[in-house]
């Protein structure tokens, strides 16, 4: 595309490491690179003044081809001064380009003032790419806000309010009419907080469509219950609706692309509190699938809301199931945070997602459902616990937990994310996290689109 045809902004020339610098840059530019001894380190931005002086582009190094993130272009936008800016150089598939640059440019604004909007102006239909990045900045901001301001009420009062712009049914059970509507799990995780435990079930699409439904751990906050965490563990457990949150930019990404799909959206929704009526260790819970849990530890709540709500979603017999929540720290312990564990009863799917994912930025890695492990949930007074003895293999045990739930269903996806970034990263600033939502769309659109 020439100079005279690219829409008006500010050019960001993009430079692979090693390249020739792109012939548009003037010969005063040409010799600033240089001068700085600028050529396309991965990363790196660099100012680039015209003839008088002033700041007129910006270069940014894309590092080597076959050696750099897929949202690598993500630190450019965090870095760049308010205002519009459109990619020339070697930048890649533009569409990923642009979503890296719309991921990095992100910042939570709730609280505290921040940067004006950094803008992305192009040629390119980003119609997709844009609902992508809003799904993403759903969950981020979700998880960003603390739970005094998104506790089980307030959250609730967000789940309508996204179902309404989006004109899907939503459906809430709420309470003690969990217990009428045989939630029993969810009512008794949620109990303990002066906000009720309530369940969000939210639909889209047409009811003759192949049914697909997503359930996300909504945990608003969660201070381990009767086991309580200490100050550390406690610390972050605003994040422990990411799951939720996830889900939700998924749901909207779906919906504002149009997948041709029903979809079926369970959100159970508690705050995993302190008092006198709180679920304690050695109790044993009815569940709505007919399995009796024997509590291992009150701060493993998260699958016990979760497997409440997979009954239910199973009972309507989806040609895929996918869940989604910050469920076990053994996850963060063999991965790390940025590589949640995916789990599946479909191989093939599993490799789909990685796949996908690895491409758009949103990695994922497959773990086993090992059921030699499954033993190590015996109860000697119930049908099982709901944790296992020890410290190994957390989170294989959680999702064989799980899969006890999954019934008639199609294929299943269990995704035990982190929701959260510790360290900045390109296209992730500090904070709240997306994962799982582009990898999960694309095998969606790749399947029903």
């Amino acid at each position: 595309m020439s100079k005279q045809q690219r829409p008006a902004g500010i050019a960001l020339f993009c430079m692979e490491q090693g390249e020739a610098p792109p012939g548009e840059l003037s010969k005063a530019q040409m010799n600033w690179l240089r001068e700085n001894r600028f050529n396309g380190q991965k990363g790196r931005l660099l100012a680039l003044p015209d003839e008088k002086g002033t700041v007129s582009a910006f270069a940014f190094g894309m590092g080597h081809k076959n050696n750099r993130p897929p949202l690598v272009l993500g630190a450019a936008s965090a870095k760049l001064p308010a205002g519009n800016y459109q990619l020339a150089g070697s930048y890649g598939d533009a569409q990923r380009a642009a979503l890296a640059f719309k991921l990095g440019a992100y910042h939570f604004a709730r609280y505290k003032a921040g940067k004006d909007k950094v803008m992305l102006e192009s040629e390119e239909d980003l119609t997709e790419i844009e609902a992508l990045a809003e799904a993403a900045f759903i969950a981020r901001d979700l998880i960003n806000t603390p739970a005094n301001d998104l506790g089980p009420e307030a959250f609730e009062k967000e789940i309508r309010s996204f179902a309404k712009k989006r004109k899907m049914e939503c459906r809430v059970i709420s309470g003690d009419a969990l217990l009428k509507e045989n939630l029993p799990m969810i009512h008794a995780v949620g109990r303990a907080s002066s906000q009720a435990p309530r369940l969000l079930d939210l639909t889209w699409g047409k009811k003759d469509a192949p049914k697909v439904t997503l359930v996300g751990k909504g945990v608003t906050f969660d201070t381990g219950g009767l086991n309580i965490k200490p100050a550390a563990g406690m610390v972050l457990m605003k994040k422990d609706m990411g799951g939720a949150a996830n889900i939700l930019g998924l749901a909207h990404a779906i919906v504002a692309n149009g997948l041709n799909l029903r979809l079926r959206v369970l959100l159970p929704v508690v705050e995993n509190s302190i008092s006198g009526n709180a679920f304690r260790p050695g109790d044993v819970l009815p569940s709505r699938a007919g399995l009796n849990v024997e509590i291992g530890n009150t701060d493993a709540e998260g699958r016990l809301i979760l497997a409440d709500a997979l009954t239910l979603a199973s009972e309507e017999k989806p040609q895929l199931l996918m869940d989604m929540a910050t469920l076990t720290g053994a996850a963060r312990v063999a991965l790390g945070p940025d590589l949640p564990p995916l789990y599946s009863t479909s191989d093939a799917l599993a490799h789909e997602l990685m796949e996908l994912g690895t491409h758009w930025g949103d990695p994922l890695w497959h773990m086993p459902l090992w059921q030699p492990y499954d033993v190590n949930l015996s109860s000697p007074i119930a049908d099982v616990n709901h944790i296992s003895p020890g410290g190994f293999a957390g989170s294989i045990t959680a999702a064989l937990f799980l899969q006890r739930f999954v019934k008639n269903v199609g294929d299943w996806v269990h995704m035990d994310i982190f929701g959260w970034v510790p360290e900045a990263r390109p296209g992730r600033p500090k904070g709240g996290a997306d994962q799982g939502i582009r990898a999960a769309y694309f095998v969606l659109k790749k399947r029903y689109g």
